[in-house]
């Protein structure tokens, strides 16, 4: 029992001292030469389902809740920012070559079809972030539709 206690102690103090470990956040100025919305002038019908459902996780500009504030959850959501970041990012889309946006799109095309974005891990807790099957066809639409352009 007395080790049980010990250990207690000591997760307690350790989650204490990780509440002073800051956490990157993910807000920098946009770029309008480099930005996926102003670049190609997405509709705003569009852009609004990819603002709610992709921005957080996809963009260089997350916006946290509240519980960002909190360790090690911001631990989490800094790594899956910058994860999700490495695989597509609407900040800096025109930067890449048009074969890669190209890739890309085909990306989001799969993804959205099969249901694997945006995470469920996000939906969770972001309901607003589901998409409809209305959302996904309009997404798709007009990605392929984009893609196509390039």
């Amino acid at each position: 029992m007395k080790i049980l206690k010990i250990v207690g102690w000591v997760m307690l103090i350790a989650l204490i001292a990780i509440q002073f470990i800051p956490s990157n956040l993910n807000q920098e100025e946009v770029d309008p030469t480099t930005d996926f919305a102003t670049v190609y002038n997405v509709p705003e019908n569009v852009n609004n389902v990819l603002q709610t459902s992709c921005y957080d996780c996809h963009s260089n500009n997350t916006q946290y809740p509240w519980y960002n504030k909190i360790q090690p959850v911001a631990m989490y959501l800094d790594n899956h920012v910058e994860d999700g970041k490495k695989h597509f990012n609407f900040t800096e889309f025109a930067s890449y070559s048009t074969k890669r946006q190209k890739k890309k799109l085909d990306e989001v095309t799969d993804e959205v079809k099969g249901g694997e974005m945006p995470l469920s891990s996000y939906t969770l807790i972001h309901q607003d972030a589901k998409l409809s099957d209305a959302d996904k066809k309009l997404v798709i639409d007009w990605a392929n539709k984009l893609n196509s352009t390039l």
